[in-house]
């Protein structure tokens, strides 16, 4: 059986771009809530599918490192029965085949396995660059926050290289609506039986079988609300059965990506139109799926980000947020940070993270230590109160 990719073990297997941790950090774009797909397989490699492709990938301080698996082949149940590595040239393989020609049966059958062609290695690379969206300077967006945000500056020395995903759209809607009154660990959870129970199999690593999402027309069956109540979605299950059938009653195969060369105001009222569809729900997929940067979700811990840290006050005691509230909230962090409004706010929303809270701690320590160099040079500060954070 074939295992997942650990870069210790050898680096021919992996194909690289040049991308430094301040551009992009895994650890933090991928386990903050944009995706469900993604899982730390071994210490810093995180494997997930995307494009209909099986990734495994890592990072040093300067590359990013990925590797892509072989569809499964049906008669070994496997990850592919090629044992031919991507991208590798002939001369280059033969040595490889020399010096592993005495190996055991069962390490070549552990050996994890690419995608064959050596074209598919340019389209991986663009597919990858396309998915974290490269071509985006983040250190430029990260200054010009800093810049005009103190706040953010604050968090932004431990909260680097936090990135936008550019999700398939399909894939992302579909995602977030199961992500009403819900947390991240049950999120994934609800997806990966969503992909397991619905999506084509792609592969199949340490025991672990990696699926597709599924399409439109398979969420949209008739008989898909009630499996997915059988597996714990709830009143979602319809939902997700709803919208992909009024997608496909309504609209073109390729509507979703349609929404991408519209205006953020015209994608976020036509997702509004769709079952399970609210405000944030349509703000999440027009920022991390439609190419719209300056959609900010706004949730109850945004909410309390924008109070604590902002001293936004404008919901005059309100209790829970209304259309009104969202719209100022939104339009309040846009004034702030510009256009790529939501980016900035994806670097808050992580910092807030419980599971996060050991790296807020260090903004937190290194903000003190700049305010006693501050004072020692007879600087005037004021001090942040420590803030307990759910």
């Amino acid at each position: 059986m074939a295992k997942h990719a650990v870069f210790s073990s050898g680096s021919q297997i992996w194909r690289s771009v040049a991308c430094a941790k301040s551009e992009l950090r895994l650890d933090l774009t991928l386990a903050c809530g944009q995706s469900f797909r993604w899982r730390e397989t071994a210490e810093g490699h995180w494997t997930g599918v995307m494009g209909g492709r099986v990734w495994t990938l890592t990072q040093t301080d300067d590359t990013l490192w990925y590797h892509v698996y072989n569809h499964q082949d049906k008669q070994n149940g496997g990850c592919g029965g090629r044992k031919r590595r991507a991208a590798v040239p002939l001369q280059e393989e033969n040595m490889s085949e020399k010096r592993f020609r005495d190996a055991s049966k069962k390490e070549e059958e552990d050996k994890p396995v690419a995608v064959c062609p050596l074209q598919s290695g340019e389209m991986e690379e663009e597919m990858l660059r396309d998915y974290f969206q490269l071509d985006v300077n983040m250190g430029g967006l990260y200054r010009e926050w800093g810049a005009a945000d103190s706040h953010f500056q604050h968090i932004a020395d431990v909260f680097t290289g936090i990135r936008m995903l550019r999700q398939d759209p399909t894939e992302c809607l579909f995602s977030f609506i199961c992500t009403s009154n819900n947390h991240i660990s049950r999120i994934q959870g609800m997806v990966e039986r969503l992909c397991q129970t619905l999506g084509p199999p792609l592969c199949q690593l340490d025991q672990t079988s990696y699926h597709d999402f599924p399409s439109l027309s398979s969420l949209a069956d008739s008989s898909v609300e009630a499996r997915l109540r059988g597996l714990g979605f709830g009143y979602r299950a319809r939902f997700l059965q709803q919208s992909a059938s009024q997608i496909l009653d309504k609209h073109e195969p390729q509507w979703l990506e349609g929404l991408r060369s519209v205006s953020y105001l015209q994608a976020h009222k036509a997702l509004c139109a769709l079952p399970g569809v609210g405000s944030k729900v349509a703000d999440c997929v027009c920022l991390m799926a439609l190419d719209k940067a300056e959609a900010v979700p706004v949730d109850t811990h945004v909410w309390q980000i924008a109070k604590r840290d902002y001293k936004y006050a404008a919901d005059k005691g309100q209790k829970t947020i209304t259309d009104r509230l969202y719209r100022d909230i939104g339009d309040f962090f846009r004034k702030l940070w510009g256009p790529y409004a939501g980016w900035a706010q994806s670097v808050l929303f992580c910092a807030d993270l419980k599971k996060f809270q050991n790296l807020r701690e260090n903004a937190d320590v290194k903000q003190i230590k700049k305010e006693k160099e501050g004072e020692g040079k007879g600087t005037t500060v004021c001090r942040k109160t420590k803030v307990k954070r759910e």
